[in-house]
C-alpha cells in the first residue's frame, strides 16, 4: 500500500467509530500452539513484535499477549513479558497491550500477577481475567472465586483494566454479580469465547444468552475456537460487536483443506470482510474511546 492510501485508511479508521467501527483484538500465540503443528506461530520477543507490527498495519488495535521461552514453553516471568512488549511497541507504538493472567498452567496468584508489575512505559493497559473454572479438551483451567477476586484486586491496584473472558452464560452472570457488588468496576471489556469442548457451543442461543447477561455498558468481542473462529468473527461484525482473532485460537486459514494460517492473513481477511459489511477497523485511539480507557498521553501526564 502506498503512503497516500495508507494515510487515507488511517483517516477512515480514526473517523469511523460507534456502531460502524470495530476493534480487532489479536491473540497471536497463546500457550498451546507450537511450531511443529502451527508453523507460523511467533515465539521469541522479536518474532512476536514483528508479527504484531504486521497485524497492526493491517488493522489490529489491541494485542492479547502470552509469553514463551525460546524452547516454546509458556512462562509467567515478567521480564519475558517486558521484552515482548518492548518489541511490540517498537513496531506498533499505539497498540493496546493486554497480558494474560491465565490459570491454565499455574494457579497461584504471584505467578498469575507477575506481568502486572511491569513499569511504564511498557506497563500493560489490560490483563485477561477468566470469570470461572472450565475444562479444556485435555486439561482444566481452575479459577476459584477467591482467585478471581485476588486478580481483580491486583489489577485495580495496578490501574490495569480487566479483559473479561467468558466461556459460558454462568461466567457472564458472575460478572454481572461482581459489578453489582462493586467488585468489578467499569469499563467492562468482554471477550466471549465459544466452541471449545467443555464450554458453550457456538450458536445463536448461547450468543444471545451471554450478551444479554453482561453488565450494562459492556463492550464485547466474539471469538470462536478452532473451526468456529471465522463464523464467530463474522457473526460479531453483523451484530455490532468486536472481534478477537489469531493463532492462539485457530491454526488454520481454511479448515476444509487444513491450510495453515498466519496472524497477518487472519487479520487481513477479517478487515476485508468487515469493510464488505460496512464496518471499518478502528485505530487504537478510537478503541480506547469505545472501551472507555485513558489515552496514552493521559496516562503519561498522570505519572
Amino acid at each position: 500500500m502506498n503512503n497516500f492510501s495508507s494515510s487515507l485508511r488511517l483517516e477512515e479508521r480514526e473517523n469511523d467509530k460507534g456502531n460502524s467501527g470495530f476493534i480487532v483484538n489479536l491473540c497471536p500465540t497463546g500457550m498451546i500452539p507450537v511450531r511443529a503443528q502451527v508453523p507460523a506461530v511467533p515465539i521469541t520477543p522479536k518474532e512476536i513484535g514483528l508479527d504484531v507490527g504486521r497485524c497492526y498495519d493491517a488493522g489490529a488495535a489491541m494485542v492479547h499477549l502470552h509469553a514463551r521461552e525460546d524452547d516454546e514453553s509458556p512462562t509467567w516471568r515478567g521480564e519475558r513479558f517486558e521484552e515482548i512488549i518492548t518489541e511490540v511497541l517498537l513496531r506498533a507504538p499505539e497498540i493496546i497491550v493486554c497480558v494474560t493472567s491465565s490459570g491454565r498452567n499455574w494457579s497461584d496468584l504471584p505467578r498469575r500477577t507477575e506481568a502486572l508489575s511491569i513499569p511504564d512505559p511498557h506497563k500493560p493497559e489490560l490483563a485477561s481475567l477468566t470469570l470461572g473454572s472450565m475444562n479444556f479438551p485435555k486439561s482444566a483451567s481452575v479459577n476459584a472465586p477467591d482467585t478471581i477476586i485476588g486478580l481483580i484486586d491486583a489489577m485495580q491496584a495496578a490501574n490495569i483494566v480487566p479483559e473479561l473472558e467468558v466461556f459460558d452464560v454462568g461466567m457472564a452472570n458472575y460478572a454481572r454479580s461482581l459489578a453489582k457488588a462493586g467488585r468489578l468496576k467499569p469499563p467492562y471489556y468482554f471477550n466471549i469465547l465459544l466452541g471449545s469442548l467443555g464450554t458453550a457451543d457456538f450458536n445463536a442461543t448461547n450468543i444471545a444468552a451471554i450478551v444479554g447477561s453482561l453488565p450494562e455498558g459492556s463492550t464485547w468481542a466474539l471469538a470462536g475456537i478452532g473451526r468456529y473462529q471465522l463464523s464467530a468473527n463474522v457473526t460479531s461484525l453483523t451484530l455490532g460487536g468486536h472481534v478477537r482473532v489469531g493463532l492462539e485460537d485457530n491454526p488454520y486459514f481454511d479448515w476444509r483443506t487444513r491450510e495453515p494460517a498466519t496472524n497477518p492473513r487472519l487479520v487481513e481477511r477479517l478487515v476485508r470482510l468487515g469493510r464488505e459489511l460496512g464496518r471499518e477497523p478502528v485505530t487504537p485511539r478510537i478503541a480506547r474511546e469505545i472501551i472507555g480507557i485513558r489515552q496514552k498521553e493521559e496516562v503519561i501526564s498522570a505519572c
